[in-house]
């Protein structure tokens, strides 16, 4: 025996499949975006080394000024849209093991698509690089 069921048993799924569904979605949308943030972040991040490493090979060249330096950090740090960043350069001396040093850092409220919501912003996201200068000027 084949029981069917009346209208009002299937539109009572339906309503309650669009009420989970309401209560499901921003926490769904909110990780989404911390994953998205997340991912920008670690993009950032790495961006930010690989501009200190390069910048600190270009410093460790014989020869090389603090303006080519900075040139090939920005080189790196410009197509993710960081025109506005700290560049500090430590020269090779004897105290520090003959090695150059570059520090690049940005401040994370600058950089983050979805602002101060899941962190404080108070922060810098940063990288430091250093090599040892082999040859003498």
């Amino acid at each position: 025996m084949i029981r069917r069921q009346g209208k009002r048993g299937g539109a009572g799924r339906r309503g309650a499949a669009a009420v989970e569904l309401a209560a499901v979605t921003p926490f769904l949308l909110m990780m989404l975006l911390g994953i998205i943030e997340f991912g920008w972040m670690f993009t950032v991040r790495q961006g930010l080394v690989t501009a200190a490493r390069e910048g600190a090979r270009v410093a460790s060249l014989p020869g090389s000024t603090e303006a080519e330096v900075e040139e090939r950090v920005r080189t790196y740090l410009n197509p993710l849209g960081l025109t506005s960043y700290l560049f500090e350069l430590t020269r090779a001396t004897p105290e520090n093991g003959q090695a150059e040093t570059v520090r690049v850092s940005v401040p994370y409220a600058q950089v983050t698509l979805i602002g101060g919501f899941f962190t404080n912003t108070e922060f810098n996201l940063e990288a430091t690089c250093s090599m040892r200068k082999e040859a003498v000027d």
